[in-house]
């Protein structure tokens, strides 16, 4: 690697031309509506309908909504049909689409061609079974498992999960196409290998206690299902100078670069003009995203330059995660069109934002109703605090395995840094609904919040009212934001702000929804007592057991400031977790009580698969920080160094031809003698680091190497990066072979 492909790089973002995407149209020529395209690549339920007979759709609907396996003569008929559909459409290939313990996704292609074998000869037929369309088998140990599948014992399936709906994706050529089939996959004996089963599990968990507690207080419910909205952060870079850092293609995250002189300190980003070659991305990945059934809403710029995001609207938590991760494939490989990098890493680069996956979760009954919706007056929805209150006291009995569900190498440089919430879990409710849980618990009057106070503004001179005709008439939320709080209460919903934009938001919101299915059942306990022989409770035995409520999850609620050394005290004195290390927080997944919740109580995980996963994540962290360890030393000792040494020999060679022409050699000897100290410290701080990671990559222990991975690599590789960044500042600009943050940041 060179500083002229350096250079090329950088004029190759100049001479980029734009790429040329049609846009589908009508027959008579004008552009297709969203509307009009949304979800035309998918066989949901409206295409099904279409295309079964009456009595088949409905016996499918019928097992679908009462959670009851699918026969032989239903899976046929699907098949038949989806497959005239997908081949109608291109397709030539099916695959079961699953969620491995990989934070990404997995698929085996099958062909639908087939040979149908007679007494003479093999026919070549299309064909796809109900029981193919149902169940595959791909190889359960060459995935994570934790130990509970060995190469000898290789055996697992995917099955088929009809809560989501199939769908085709363009394949490589021109018209053809692949039929997706979101799947699980479980292991030979039926324990859970990836990420969609146990959030399955948990929404079940949920449902059952949530409609007790409806119908408890008079609500009518068959089912209670978790909604989601993810807020997806992402970087964009230039392909060109991506390829040129090694850091980035192996890690995802910058390892050596200093913060330049302008990063986001002027503020001017976030919310501004989206760059044309950005936005021509964006475009086309929505376009795409639309036509597979992705309901993408917003677009914009973040804080840090180069830093975007996408939202979605909510949808049901499972399909949302199927969204989500199809969200990142797509915004992947149309960036690669682009000549463009996609970077979903929570922190890439050091000394700004990094990037987040906002997950707003709620829950819904059957029949629409946001049960997180506080209305106009909360203080009399009684319904609304009892499932705002069961939600803080899941969160509070079970912080640690919410803090444990968004740890991770990467999103541990991210927590409590620029915007990014702390690891301290606490919920943030505002003002109004403070006001009103307060209120209830010391049993007095509440503020009128109910009538808003309207503010003035002044225009060249003159105060106007807000509901005067220039201005429309504003609607105040019951809360305001609070950027720091991992997990804030934003109007009808609550925002996890913690969880990281890389990972699958399908584990974090399976262990938050498992938290608060296990509160629904002690809420529906305390108003079983207070009711007693009656089957409906009364208004006073819901306000007592929303007063007890109210006092169990008081140290859980924090409204100022999550930054504040001030509130590390505090939450010490409340007896919240304030877990530092990754490893500390995977052990919150063992520790009784949340073990007891998840396996006992709520059935989401078995003991074995708990372990397990427990020891999917401990490796994994080991792993990804050895990889960063031997990636910044292999940078060191190919690129930062030799462009040291270059630079000082020119320097050297300078100086005598200097003193040989009689001229004052001492600017360049000045300069020749300030690399030098940096040098000598920059290769000592590698040897420490290659036996740091010697010593972690020979340790056998799962749980010790993770410990010895944060706590001897990260400190050794901040020490390596100090010196190697102050080289980076000192070597002239031309030696230097890797693209800087100035050109990764401003193209």
């Amino acid at each position: 690697m060179t500083q002229q492909a350096r250079l090329d790089a950088v004029l190759g973002v100049v001479q980029h031309t734009a790429r040329d995407v049609k846009v589908p149209t009508a027959a008579d020529g004008r552009l297709l509506y969203a509307s009009e395209l949304f979800a035309m690549n998918v066989f949901g339920l409206a295409q099904l309908q279409k295309a079964l007979p009456k009595p088949v759709y409905a016996q499918f609907v019928k097992q679908m909504r009462g959670r009851q396996s699918l026969d032989k003569t239903t899976a046929d008929a699907i098949a038949h049909a989806v497959r005239v559909w997908a081949q109608d459409l291109g397709a030539t290939h099916y695959t079961h689409w699953f969620q491995p313990q990989t934070g990404s996704t997995a698929e085996k292609h099958d062909a639908f061609l087939t040979l149908k074998y007679g007494s003479d000869d093999a026919t070549a037929i299309d064909a796809f079974s109900g029981s193919q369309l149902l169940q595959s088998e791909p190889d359960a140990s060459s995935f994570p498992s934790g130990g509970m599948r060995t190469t000898f014992e290789a055996r697992g399936y995917t099955v088929w999960d009809t809560t989501s709906p199939m769908f085709i994706r363009p394949g490589a050529l021109a018209g053809q196409s692949t039929l997706y089939v979101p799947s699980v996959f479980i292991s030979y004996n039926g324990q859970a290998l990836d990420e969609k089963t146990v959030l399955l599990r948990a929404n079940e968990a949920l449902s059952k206690n949530a409609v007790k507690v409806l119908r408890m207080i008079g609500d009518q419910a068959n089912r209670v299902y978790t909604t989601l909205g993810t807020e997806q952060e992402y970087f964009l870079i230039d392909r060109a100078l991506y390829s040129l850092r090694p850091d980035l293609k192996l890690t995802g995250r910058t390892l050596l670069g200093s913060v330049p002189p302008k990063h986001q300190q002027l503020e001017d980003h976030y919310f501004g003009k989206i760059p044309s070659r950005v936005l021509a991305t964006m475009s086309e990945a929505e376009l795409e995203l639309i036509k597979l059934g992705v309901p993408v809403k917003t677009r914009h710029n973040e804080v840090a330059p180069q830093q975007f995001e996408l939202a979605p609207i909510f949808e049901e938590s499972t399909v949302a995660v199927d969204h989500n991760l199809l969200v990142m494939d797509v915004m992947h490989q149309v960036a690669h069109r682009h000549k463009l990098k996609v970077l979903f890493h929570e922190k890439p680069f050091k000394g700004i934002n990094g990037s987040g996956k906002h997950c707003n979760w709620s829950m819904s009954t059957d029949q629409g109703d946001n049960l997180l919706d506080p209305t106009v007056k909360p203080e009399t929805n009684y319904r609304f605090l009892l499932f705002l209150l069961a939600t803080l006291l899941g969160v509070k009995q079970h912080q640690g395995i919410l803090r444990c569900s968004i740890s991770s190498s990467s999103n541990l440089h991210r927590l409590g840094a620029q915007e990014a919430p702390p690891g301290i879990i606490s919920a943030f409710l505002g003002e109004q609904l403070t006001e009103v849980l307060n209120a209830i618990e010391e049993k007095r009057a509440i503020k009128n919040f109910s009538v808003p106070s309207m503010s003035t503004i002044k225009l060249g001179g003159t105060v106007l009212d807000l509901k005067v005709a220039v201005l429309p008439e504003i609607n105040r939320d019951l809360t305001d934001r609070n950027r720091t709080s991992p997990f804030a209460f934003t109007g009808n919903k609550f925002e996890f702000r913690a969880v990281g934009s890389k990972q699958s938001p399908s584990f974090p919101v399976a262990m938050l929804t498992a938290a608060v299915a296990s509160a629904l059942e002690q809420t529906a306990e305390k108003l079983k007592a207070k009711m007693g022989v009656r089957s409906v409770a009364s208004e006073d035995d819901i306000i007592a057991v929303i007063r007890e409520l109210i006092t169990e999850t008081k140290a859980i609620r924090f409204e100022g400031d999550n930054y504040s050394d001030a509130w590390v005290v505090e939450a010490e004195k409340r007896g919240l977790l304030n877990l530092k290390s990754c490893p500390e927080a995977f052990k919150q997944l063992l520790e009784k009580s949340n073990a007891d919740m998840l396996v006992k109580k709520t059935g989401v995980f078995s003991h074995e698969e708990l372990h397990s996963r427990f020891h999917v994540m401990t490796e994994r962290f080991a792993k990804d920080l050895l990889i960063e360890g031997n990636t910044l030393k292999f940078m060191i000792h190919q690129s930062i160094l030799p462009a040291a040494y270059e630079y000082r020999k020119n320097l050297a060679d300078t100086i005598v031809a200097l003193k040989s022409a009689g001229c004052d050699p001492s600017p360049e000897l000045e300069a020749a003698n300030a690399i030098t100290p940096i040098l000598i410290a920059l290769k000592a701080s590698v040897v420490k680091l290659e036996q740091v990671t010697d010593a972690t990559h020979d340790e056998t222990d799962p749980v010790a190497q993770a410990e010895k991975a944060e706590s001897l690599i990260v400190p050794a590789m901040e020490v390596v990066r100090k010196y190697a960044d102050a080289l980076e500042t000192t070597v002239a600009d031309k030696y230097w072979p890797l693209p800087k943050y100035t050109e990764l940041l401003f193209q």
